[in-house]
């Protein structure tokens, strides 16, 4: 049996290798965006749309999480406990950013390079803390965790009513019939006021152009929505190339 390695065996240890671990050098995109006329009914869009809407319990957890060991950490800071607990609070940022780069990775089809591993100089338990604490890459990792909770927030709202609004509006046509059935209206209303003069307004739509009309408001908006939410993942891409990469 030869004792020299494969080319595969050596391909594990450098950076942008293909083993089990492969570790670009920089971030790198995986799949090519759609255009715009096809983008609503691509699997780029909803992955992305996933994104932004799993993105609010994991940014949560993160960030529950951080602000509970960073203040422990903190009020225990005169003691022998703070220190530990500061130690694992980057790690457990650390353990955050790699789930949120497997799901940029997985979902935004951009793959980001992790950061170096903690290096350890001084030996034993002591030594493992001091490192934790001088872990840069750690301490951006509870950044991330910290100032992108409020977008995660942001970013689920925005993209679940426009992504509703949107097809609500586009499918109009298909259950205008429910109304006038079901309903005493004659079909979606819009307003129904009386002004001070005792006059009633009412506006449903049910005349055929209204029905066209609102589909066709309805569509603008799901194509609209393709970019707004293009341009909120944008935000993350950045923010985990910046913060969660090398």
């Amino acid at each position: 049996m030869s004792s020299s390695r494969s080319m595969e065996d050596r391909g594990r240890d450098v950076p942008g290798g293909y083993g089990d671990d492969p570790r670009p050098v920089r971030a790198r995109r995986t799949q090519r965006r759609p255009a715009l006329w096809r983008a609503p009914f691509s699997a780029y869009y909803y992955r992305e749309v996933g994104f932004a809407l799993s993105g609010l319990p994991v940014a949560i957890a993160g960030f529950a999480a951080s602000i509970i060991l960073f203040c422990l950490g903190l009020g225990t800071f005169v003691t022998v406990i703070g220190l530990p607990v500061l130690g694992a609070l980057t790690g457990l940022a650390r353990g955050f950013g790699r789930l949120e780069r497997a799901r940029v990775r997985g979902m935004l089809a951009l793959d980001v390079p992790g950061p170096e591993p903690v290096r350890q100089v001084r030996p034993g338990g002591w030594g493992a803390v001091t490192a934790r604490l001088a872990d840069g890459a750690g301490w951006k990792a509870v950044l991330y965790q910290v100032v992108m909770f409020p977008w995660a927030v942001f970013s689920f709202a925005v993209t679940l009513v426009f992504l509703v609004l949107g097809w609500v509006l586009t499918l109009y046509p298909l259950y205008h019939w429910v109304f006038p059935t079901y309903t005493p209206w004659n079909g979606y209303r819009v307003f129904d006021f009386t002004d001070d003069e005792g006059i009633r307004h009412v506006y449903d739509v049910q005349a055929p152009w209204q029905i066209a009309g609102l589909a066709v408001l309805g569509l603008v908006l799901v194509f609209l929505t393709t970019q707004l939410v293009r341009g909120l993942t944008n935000v993350n891409r950045a923010a985990a190339q910046g913060l969660l990469g090398r």
